[in-house]
């Protein structure tokens, strides 16, 4: 498999290791490198999927169901379905190695948010600048941002997802046309 690589102007490099299906399900298998230290990842978690990350150089700090967690090279830190995570990176040149399962649209989150930063579209912290993207990220990411109803975020992003697709809005952005 040709590695795809995805570049955001902060210099984060997400690479496309590996995906498949094993003995334990389907998996995607992503490598992050962070040049800079930073939040990451703001509390969410995923009704179905699990993540799994290794550190491979830097520091990382996760919290993940209230517990705090500082993973340094050669730890693997999980966070099971379910389960409240957040973390960023304490270090400057960061490597981490990161599972999910099973993947769902995670490879397409990560590809609308770089075509999103790629063209300017997002803030210094990297979220997007218009609801509707910010809406069909939600959309992809499969879970829920965290101290937030989930039926509250089905019906706000949701909402606002399905007029990114009918106004053409999706499409401009070449991003999934529905969600599975």
């Amino acid at each position: 498999m040709a590695s795809q690589v995805l570049t955001f102007r902060n210099g984060h490099r997400v690479t496309l290791v590996d995906q498949g299906t094993d003995d334990r399900g389907p998996y995607l298998r992503l490598r992050h490198e962070l040049p800079e230290p930073g939040r990451q990842a703001g509390p969410h978690w995923h009704p179905v999927l699990t993540e799994a990350w290794t550190v491979r150089q830097g520091a990382v700090r996760f919290r993940i169901d209230g517990r705090d967690i500082l993973a340094r090279p050669g730890d693997t830190v999980t966070a099971p379905a379910g389960a409240v995570h957040e973390f960023h990176n304490e270090a400057r040149d960061t490597v981490l190695d990161h599972e999910i399962r099973p993947p769902l649209r995670h490879w397409q989150m990560f590809t609308l948010w770089s075509a999103l930063d790629e063209a300017g579209a997002t803030t210094g912290s990297g979220m997007p600048r218009n609801p509707l993207a910010l809406a069909l990220l939600w959309e992809l990411q499969d879970g829920y941002l965290a101290g937030i109803p989930p039926l509250l975020q089905r019906i706000v992003f949701g909402s606002l997802a399905t007029l990114a697709r009918r106004t053409g809005y999706a499409r401009r952005l070449k991003a999934p046309a529905e969600p599975d």
